[in-house]
This record gives structure tokens, sequence and C-alpha cells, in this order.
């Protein structure tokens, strides 16, 4: 990432809490960006809300303009935080980065608010946020970093101001990582390239198969947005701040929630399960397990729908997966 500094936190959403708590004041407002991870939207509006906070938000693939209207309109209070997902939890739709870091500095002048991003499902090795605008990266160290399925952790980079402010808090509420997890994060890093290029690697093989099948609507994977109709913003988005398209995609099966549940369980080498990242393939259904917090009205707006499966690829050989898939969806 090449940031200043860094911090490691006990888990992802100790080191957003730390971050928001650290950054953010009573009165103060959060914009954001939507879909987010569910635990980080329920802390927003229903933890951080109790203490007078105030959000808005705009959809991951909003335009300039979109974006200047939530910022303008946010701009009437003190907005304290800007904070984005991309690609969104677990739509896959990516943020413009530099968009958003454009509105800000137009609208907000010299008292422009951080940019704070979770770049848990491309980083480090597919993108690298601060080199676009963001200011704050936030990671579940959990998934990709740590990769093994054996730990939880979090972390913070950015400059040496911000850590400094995020390090105080964590001092003060105790979200510091333990040392037996710090020093199973070292050795997970030797690997860290060589897991994410395989489990991408992969991706391409498990998707380009997925594509074709009869039974699948979509396959919301970010190598294919060059040519899918309509798509012509996320991939121009994609093209100047991605490096990789990643493991981790939705997959929009043709039915709604019992044909999601019948592949589901019909699996036998991917395991179902809420997590990403590590050296096995997951697959785990939003709607019912990660976001089912999320009011269902807010679900549907942002199209986390009954039929969105999300699967995160691992590194076991390409063709086992896509046997195993084969037969999950003849089960539906």
């Amino acid at each position: 990432e090449e940031a200043e500094d860094a911090l490691a936190f006990s888990s992802g959403m100790s080191a957003i809490a730390t971050l928001f708590l650290a950054m953010v004041s009573p009165g103060d407002t959060i914009v954001h960006s939507g879909p987010l991870y569910a635990a980080t939207e329920t802390l927003i509006s229903r933890v951080l809300g109790k203490f007078g906070v105030k959000w808005l938000d705009f959809p991951a693939g909003a335009t300039r303009e979109e974006i200047d209207a939530v910022m303008t309109e946010a701009a009437t209070g003190n907005v304290a935080l800007i904070y984005l997902e991309s690609p969104a939890n677990p739509t896959n739709a990516l943020v413009d980065i530099q968009a958003v870091a454009a509105s800000r500095d137009a609208i907000f002048g010299e008292n422009k608010p951080p940019i704070a991003i979770d770049n848990t499902f491309l980083g480090p090795v597919w993108l690298q946020p601060l080199k676009h605008g963001a200011d704050i990266v936030v990671y579940s160290l959990t998934k990709y970093a740590g990769g093994h399925s054996d730990l939880v952790a979090g972390g913070v980079l950015g400059s040496k101001a911000h850590i400094n402010t995020i390090r105080s808090m964590r001092n003060t509420i105790g979200t510091i990582t333990d040392p037996n997890t710090a020093w199973m994060l070292l050795r997970s890093l030797e690997t860290l390239e060589l897991r994410m290029n395989r489990a991408g690697e992969n991706a391409v093989k498990v998707c380009g198969y997925l594509r074709g099948h009869p039974k699948v609507e979509r396959v919301g994977y970010l190598g294919f947005l060059a040519d899918e109709p309509g798509m012509e913003r996320q991939a121009d988005i994609y093209k100047r701040h991605c490096i990789g398209a990643g493991s981790t995609f939705s997959l929009f099966l043709k039915g709604g929630e019992a044909e999601s549940f019948a592949f589901l369980d019909a699996l036998k080498i991917a395991k179902l399960a809420v997590s990403l990242g590590g050296t096995e393939t997951l697959a785990s259904h939003p709607a019912s397990m990660t976001h089912l917090s999320v009011p269902d009205a807010r679900k549907q707006a942002l199209g986390i729908t009954d039929s969105l499966v999300r699967i995160s690829i691992g590194v076991e050989d390409p063709d086992d997966l896509i046997a195993d898939f084969t037969q999950a969806l003849d089960a539906i």
C-alpha cells in the first residue's frame, strides 16, 4: 500500500469501530458508499446513530454528479469522515475513488474530511486505494492477509497524522491484536502474493464456466465488466483503479432463496461459510447470513436479493471446483 504507518487490531470490525470513534463526534455526519458490510452499516446507523451521528450514502457505482449531490447535502452539517467499500460487499460494485476525492476537494475546500476505504476484497495485490485519493485504508486481516481461516485481526493504514489519532483511541479502548495473532499474520504475509495470485487465476476459470451455465442468471465478476452491456462505467472504474479482478464474486442464480439454498447445500468441496480470502473456497447466502440484520427494503435497494450467492475462490484445483459447482447446480 506504501502507507506511512499502520496499526493492527483484534478484528476487522474493531479496526472500523476504532476508526469511527477516533474521527467522529456526536452531531457529525458520515458520508458513505452503499452497500457496506452489514456490521459496518449497523455500527453507523444503530450504534453511532444513538449518539447523534448522522449519515448519508450514495450507491457504490454513483457518478460524479450523484456523489456531488450527496456531498453538497451533507455539507450543510459537519462531515467528519467519508467511508467507502470497494468492491461493495456483497454485490461487487466498484466505487470511483477518484471521483469521490475530486468531489470532496471541490465541495469542502480546506476543511476536507478524510476518505477511508475498506480494501479487504482486493487489497493489497489488486487495488491500492491511497494511489487514487483515499487517505486511510481499512482491512479485515482475517481474510486474504491471514488466508488460512485460523485467525481474526484487522488493520488500518494511512498517514502518520491519521494513524496517531487512531492509535490514541486504540490504546484507550484496547482493540489491539494479541501477540500470537500478530505472529501468525507475519507467517501468512510470506505467502500472501502467492495465495492471492493463485486464487485469482482459479477465479478466471471458474467464473468463465459459471457464466455460461443455464441455471445462472449473471456472474458479478470484475473480470467480465469490459464486455457486459450497461456496465461501461464500472468497467472504466476497474480499468483506472484495479490491477486484477480478485477471487470473490457474486453469483446470481435463476430463482430465489430455495434455489440458492439447494445449490449451497449440495456443495462438497466449497464450504458454506461467511468469510472469504482463505485457501479454501467458501460460499454464502448474504441475504440470510452476513446481511440478515439489514432491513428488507434496504437489501432490495442495494441489490442483495435471495438469488445472490457470494463465492470466494481458494487455491484448490480449478477443475475440481468446476466439477463441484456443476453437481451443485444440478441439484437445483
